[in-house]
């Protein structure tokens, strides 16, 4: 039989899809497996045929259907089997009974069972023997030795413990694939977030609707009030409030207007805007984020190698376990069928499937959380790892910082306010295109101050400019402005001082011969790295800052935001030394920058975090990638790989844990205080302890500190 190449089912050529491709044919067991062979993005996947969960919704529907054929066949089984006529005390008897009985309950072995008989099969061509191989081997000794008794070997029918069996585990994986659907539907929930259609804005001005599929890049699209916008885009018309929480996690909507860039699958508030498409398919944000999601969701964790080596041991226990406990009941004296029986119970009850289940669970669902939080995983190992960081490196510029010149200090020394002194320099600066004219006049806007006109202005060469604002004449410039406006100030000399030890840089204001007052200017330290290093250092982490910029600006910053150490004047091809450094002190350290320059730095962390992304998500060298410019998310990426360790060790904990008391009990260790379980109750448990599993993964909750 050929097997999908996607997802590796074996299928019937008769039934699958079949497709030719350069000379070769392929065969698929759902129109979504062979969309993602052609490459199509997992939205429009989903939009076609409903994505994977198609695929997983008819195993449910069929483990379903089996079930409940199985257990209308199970009733004649139970009245003709002489252990429940004996217990119930009733008796149905005629001519062929027993040959009823094997046909019913061969049935129901062929039919109930194929999915664990073909199993079996599967998971020795894996030589990775576990839980289809215990139920195979238990239903198969337990027809085998009843088939046996019908036909004149010596032995009691053992077919009703058989099919109910049979029910139980068909039941146990019904019920269980329903949760893991419901944990594992990252994939489809971020397609979910696209509109199946958009209203594309034609050169007439007409509004025609068609599928998202056909969207280009530069067409123009209109997004009325409370619709999904449908591709990533720049806004050219309109005004409005964007929500971005099912993105990038920010719970406020955003403002945009035109020439703000929009991302599909926001949800647009009350007003209406015109978007230009500037991606589509498998470059726009969202394809990239499923597509990240896909590969940390089906990649291996540390753990997942754990529980797969102790799911293969368990199953060499089971079988052990049940032959020795089939040998111990004989050696005793206990008739075979009863020996047979807690054979089957102990092969049953140990099956390891909760271990397989435990961690890739866990894993779907916390993939999934940090995608909607903004947090986009690309290495699940460096992820995990971060619970165990030592130290986190950020880099200034961009990060810590804006990355912008802004105004950090207005001094006043004469008569004029502080906004009077803002506003007459704003007036003068207003037509430079310097940097520092740039900070003080978008500081000025922010404050919503009144600037007046500046007549007469001229530029003094490598010292400032002078010019006349409300009938002043105004000196705003560098220490040499002094000269040319003939002052002296010995005090705005000291104060200017003291800000040039922090790093910033200072403009003078000179008016009727006094100095008026200092601005001093630097790069604006983000108002959430306070919040973002505080709240990391009461993770118990060390924190340490990298940069270009010169020392008294580095040791400002640190010193602002509390940090252990900083690192200054450091080349980017240099910052990786810097980690080493640290990495040869045996510390763990994540490094968090802007993914472009500092690329070797992301690369040589033992976790790299990218920072300020935007719908950029594919960016190399980094683990982790923030979507939005904001510090305070590294805590976030600390205590989501937290939050997955616990659940995994929890998960860990109960599939392997409560087969210390469940073993002794399956092969009858209190036989003598009348407490036996049967297979049928072997399996309840078995199932239940995997249905567990899945629902305690999908309690997985995390809330932004």
């Amino acid at each position: 039989m050929p097997k999908d190449p996607v997802c590796g089912m074996e299928v019937n050529p008769q039934d699958a899809i079949k497709l030719e491709r350069d000379g070769k044919t392929f065969y698929f067991c759902s129109e979504h497996c062979k969309n993602a062979f052609l490459g199509k993005t997992a939205a429009k996947v989903h939009h076609e045929k409903g994505g994977h969960a198609a695929h997983h919704a008819h195993m449910v529907k069929d483990f379903q259907r089996r079930f409940w054929i199985s257990l209308i066949a199970t009733i004649p089984v139970l009245i003709l089997s002489p252990m429940i006529q004996s217990l119930l005390r009733f008796s149905v008897k005629f001519p062929g009974d027993r040959f009823v009985l094997f046909g019913i309950s061969t049935f129901i072995y062929f039919y109930g069972g194929k999915p664990f008989l073909k199993g079996i099969f599967d998971e020795f061509k894996k030589k990775q023997p576990g839980m289809m191989t215990l139920i195979a081997l238990a239903i198969t000794v337990a027809y085998a030795y009843s088939s046996g008794a019908v036909f004149g070997i010596r032995g009691k029918f053992f077919f009703w413990e058989l099919v109910t069996l049979i029910d139980i585990m068909l039941l146990g994986h019904w019920i269980e694939m329903r949760s893991v659907m419901g944990a594992s539907r990252a994939l489809e929930e971020l397609a979910r977030l696209m509109p199946s259609q958009a209203h594309l804005v034609l050169s007439d001005g007409s509004i025609k609707d068609i599928k998202l599929d056909e969207l280009n890049k530069g067409n123009k699209v209109l997004v009325k009030p409370g619709e999904k916008v449908p591709a990533d885009g720049r806004v050219t018309e309109g005004d409005s409030e964007i929500n971005e929480a099912m993105i990038t996690g920010e719970s406020k909507p955003v403002s945009k207007k035109a020439g703000n860039s929009v991302i599909g699958g926001s949800v647009n508030g009350s007003g209406s805007l015109t978007i230009e498409v500037e991606k589509t398919g498998k470059d726009s944000y969202i394809s990239q984020v499923i597509e990240l999601v896909r590969t940390a969701s089906e990649s291996k964790s540390r753990a997942q190698g754990f529980a797969d080596k102790a799911a293969f041991w368990l199953t060499l226990i089971a079988i052990t376990t049940g032959t020795a406990t089939l040998i111990a009941w004989i050696i005793l004296g206990k008739e075979f069928a009863f020996a047979l029986e807690r054979m089957v119970t102990v092969m049953v009850i140990t099956c390891p499937h909760a271990l397989g289940l435990a961690i890739p669970l866990v894993i779907a669902v916390i993939t999934a959380i940090s995608a909607k939080n903004g947090l986009l995983i690309r290495n699940r190992t460096a992820f995990e790892s971060a619970r165990n960081l030592h130290t986190v490196v950020f880099d200034k510029t961009g990060t810590l910082t804006k990355g912008e010149f802004g105004v950090s200090d207005i001094i006043s020394l004469g008569n004029w306010s502080e906004d009077d002194l803002l506003r007459k320099v704003a007036a003068i600066e207003i037509n430079s295109e310097h940097t520092i004219a740039k900070g003080i006049v978008k500081k000025a806007k922010e404050k919503n101050l009144k600037i007046s006109k500046a007549e007469k202005f001229e530029a003094i060469a490598g010292k400032g400019a002078k010019a006349q604002v409300e009938g002043e004449e105004i000196f705003v410039g560098n220490k040499g402005i002094f000269g040319v406006a003939n002052v002296k100030s010995p005090e705005a000399e000291k104060r200017m001082e003291e800000i040039a030890l922090q790093g910033k840089t200072t403009v003078f204001v000179i008016s009727d011969k006094k100095i008026q007052g200092i601005i001093g200017l630097s790069d604006i330290i983000r108002d959430e790295s306070k919040e973002a290093t505080a709240k990391l250092k009461k993770l118990g982490l060390q924190l340490a800052m990298i940069t270009g910029d010169n020392d008294a600006t580095a040791r400002y910053v640190a010193g602002e935001l509390g940090l252990d150490t900083y690192f200054a004047e450091v080349l980017p091809d240099k910052k990786s030394e810097k980690i080493k450094e640290l990495q040869i002190q045996g510390k763990k350290v994540a490094m968090v920058g802007d993914g472009v320059n500092d690329a070797p730095a992301l690369a040589q962390a033992d976790v790299g975090i990218a920072i300020g992304a935007g719908t950029d998500v594919a960016v190399e060298t980094a683990d982790v990638i923030l979507v939005k410019n904001d510090p305070r998310n590294v805590g976030d990426v600390i205590g989501l790989s937290l939050a997955t360790q616990r659940k995994m060790v929890q998960n860990l904990a109960w599939a392997t844990g409560y087969n210390i008391f469940a073993i002794p009990l399956a092969a009858g260790l209190l036989y003598k205080y009348g407490i036996i379980l049967p297979p049928a109750v072997g399996a309840l448990v078995m199932s239940l302890s995997t249905i567990i599993v899945a629902i305690n993964a999908r309690l997985i909750t995390y809330t932004r500190t």
